[in-house]
């Protein structure tokens, strides 16, 4: 902003909450905050509102992969591990956040990594305190047991029709040894299935549209999407607001509290660029320290991934969906009338988890197989091979790599520098080789052998530990599960508490995967609409006395 700018008062304030991100945690806040019609809410959504087709067809998402309408499209700094290669970081930009772009498998993480905060300090945080939370927000097409609830706003359905090649591959990985596993949420985590999706009757279910679509009705919310946040208003030690653009306007919005939920990259971001982060690094871009916190922005981790990818002798993948327009048509007119066929699911169908260590309590590895395989990714988008192809992809779900988010520029409008340093532990590599390799021992197995005709990626001859390194080298990356950045605890090296708010300054809390001290096992969208419920209690617990 230039000195000589105009900063408008937002009509209507002041606010009881202003939420800043309307991504999977935010839009959860802003309708539990609205629910009893007791407080007025301001919701600011940098993007546009969650309109595009593409968002609400399942197997659209690989069109707003690399979208810059709803997509922010940030990259990593060149990662020493990975041959100096940037990796992509694509994050939503539209309502919903990245619930509205991601891949929708619902996995929560593992019981024992809540137990891990809360033994760490972070007390409310056990699963056995979680649990309830995940159960509120869920309505599961299964019915309710002691881990599944029904009636809440995020749907969780099964896979909605039979595919032979997935089904092969569980058959596989039990003749491999690994056990069968029809919930990864329920009550252990080991084995093999398939996963559930964020999908309901053919249709993505995001957080928006979940929480945030019936929540729009009521007049004491407030949503103001193309709204980018550049910095927090703090008066004598207490943020007051948020100043924000939109429109080719400068404003400004005042509320009691302040929620920043903004996601694990831009969270941290927002509080360097208001003066809240390390002090020497503030000043190296001419930001005036109000809290030196040098946790801000620190701790990020990842999940890392590596794709094996299998040309398979029958046409019955999505890559002979992309290839044929013939097919195309005939999905598309399936679709339209039943809600069912490819169109209808992610292409992402099974997997499992499994300990690259057997004297592990808990797994460290879990794997994914998706419908197609990759010729090349571009800035456009990915590449089907032109024939048919699926891929079956280990990830390292507890890595040791630490990094960090910090500013590129004291312009938000700026991308800020990310570093994870991935595979720069001899563990964080020794476990990947693991997934390869149990990824290898399932595909030789008979069930799924019919379907398979070579190993495309990296190919059979790559087969010694010194090749395969160079291997996940080469073309390993992020799993796109970033967390931590604004972590929670009690001692010295958090930059919230466990009730989430910021130290060292009142009216101020960060409420969303940003906050995880440690990552979980498994895709992150679970356990952060989880801690945007818990964080609304804690709330308006707070705000009510």
């Amino acid at each position: 902003m230039n000195d000589d700018e105009t900063v408008e008062s937002l009509d209507g304030g002041p606010y009881d909450f202003i939420v800043v991100g309307a991504g999977s945690a935010g839009s959860v806040l802003a309708g539990r905050l609205s629910e009893s019609g007791r407080h007025r809410v301001l919701l600011l959504e940098a993007g546009p509102r969650d309109t595009s087709p593409w968002i609400h067809l399942p197997l659209g998402y690989s069109k707003l992969y690399t979208d810059p309408r709803y997509n922010w499209m940030y990259e990593s700094e060149p990662e020493p591990g990975m041959k100096g290669r940037n990796t992509y970081q694509p994050r939503g930009k539209v309502l919903g956040g990245s619930s509205s772009i991601n891949g929708m498998m619902y996995v929560r993480g593992n019981r024992l990594d809540f137990d891990d905060w809360a033994d760490a300090g972070c007390t409310g945080w056990s699963y056995a305190d979680v649990l309830p939370y995940f159960m509120r927000a869920e309505d599961q097409s299964r019915g309710a047991d002691a881990y599944h609830g029904v009636g809440g706003p995020l749907k969780v359905s099964d896979q909605s029709f039979d595919h032979e090649l997935p089904n092969a591959l569980c058959a596989a990985a039990l003749e491999a040894g690994l056990e069968a596993n029809p919930d990864f949420n329920g009550e252990r985590q080991d084995g093999f299935g398939y996963y559930q999706m964020n999908v309901h009757k053919g249709r993505r279910w995001s957080a928006a549209r979940g929480y945030l679509a019936p929540a729009r009705k009521r007049p004491n919310l407030r949503v103001v999407t193309s709204a980018t946040a550049e910095a927090l208003v703090v008066s004598d030690g207490v943020v007051r607001g948020v100043k924000f653009r939109t429109g080719g306007r400068s404003l400004v919005a005042e509320a009691r509290e302040t929620i920043v939920s903004a996601g694990t990259i831009a969270s941290p971001q927002l509080l360097m660029l208001s003066g809240i982060g390390p002090a020497r690094h503030l000043a190296e871009h001419g930001i005036a320290c109000r809290v030196d916190n040098p946790n801000v922005g620190r701790n990020l981790q990842d999940h890392t991934n590596v794709q094996l990818m299998f040309r398979c002798s029958r046409p019955v993948t999505i890559n002979d969906l992309a290839n044929s327009f013939v097919r195309k048509m005939f999905a598309a007119l399936r679709y339209a009338a039943f809600r069912k066929g490819f169109l209808a699911e992610t292409g992402i169908y099974v997997g499992g988890f499994a300990r690259s260590d057997p004297g592990m309590d808990r797994p460290d590895v879990q794997m994914a197989m998706a419908a197609w395989s990759v010729a090349e990714r571009t800035a456009k988008g990915a590449r089907q091979h032109p024939y048919s192809g699926f891929s079956l992809s280990p990830e390292h779900v507890a890595p040791e790599a630490r990094g960090s988010i910090t500013l590129r520029s004291a312009d938000p409008g700026a991308h800020p520098r990310i570093r994870f340093n991935f595979f720069q532990t001899e563990y964080d590599v020794r476990a990947m080789l693991f997934g390869i390799r149990l990824v290898r021992q399932i595909v030789a197995q008979p069930a799924i052998a019919p379907y398979i005709t070579a190993e495309i990626q990296p190919g059979r001859t790559v087969e010694s530990d010194e090749a395969l390194i160079e291997f996940i080298r080469e073309k390993g990356g992020s799993d796109i599960h970033a967390v931590g950045t604004c972590r929670m605890g009690v001692d010295g090296s958090a930059v919230v508490d466990p009730r989430l708010r910021v130290g060292g300054i009142g009216g101020l809390r960060v409420v969303d995967a940003s906050i995880m001290p440690t990552v979980v096992r498994g895709n992150t969208h679970a356990a952060t609409v989880m801690i945007a419920e818990k964080a609304s209690d804690l709330i308006l617990e707070d705000n009510a006395r």
